[in-house]
């Protein structure tokens, strides 16, 4: 079985989301999603979410290509996840491409075309959230 991991935010979950869950998944038999915890976000990327973890761990749960959703609470982490969930492919938006090469050493890492028009920060904006 060919494991896929991701990592993100996920929140105001959209089309674009999905976009890059779909592909990531075809990338794999079984997809695992490290959804940042309120904390990690809120320290570590200065980001406030509109829905809290639980929130968006449900609707990444109830999406049909998530198979795993796990807490992501560091930068640090991911090289412990590779090992642990034996990961073969890492799996990023293009908008982190040579970020996480290092992984290299562990996996193969794979950087995604975004969805263009989307975003949560254009939907935010968009609706003065």
């Amino acid at each position: 079985m060919k494991k896929v991991i991701t990592y993100g935010t996920f929140d105001l979950l959209h089309y674009g989301h999905i976009n890059l869950l779909q592909r990531a998944k075809a990338l794999g038999d079984y997809l695992i999603v490290a959804l940042s915890t309120d904390e990690f976000n809120s320290i570590e990327k200065q980001k406030i979410t509109y829905f809290s973890f639980e929130e968006r761990k449900r609707l990444l749960e109830a999406v049909r290509y998530v198979d795993l959703v796990i807490p992501e609470r560091n930068w640090e982490q991911k090289v412990c996840d590779v090992k642990e969930f034996k990961v073969d492919t890492f799996v990023m938006g293009d908008d982190w491409k040579g970020k996480f090469d290092f992984l290299n050493e562990y996996c193969e890492v794979v950087y995604l075309e975004r969805t263009p028009e989307i975003s949560t920060t254009k939907i935010k904006k968009d609706l003065k959230i």
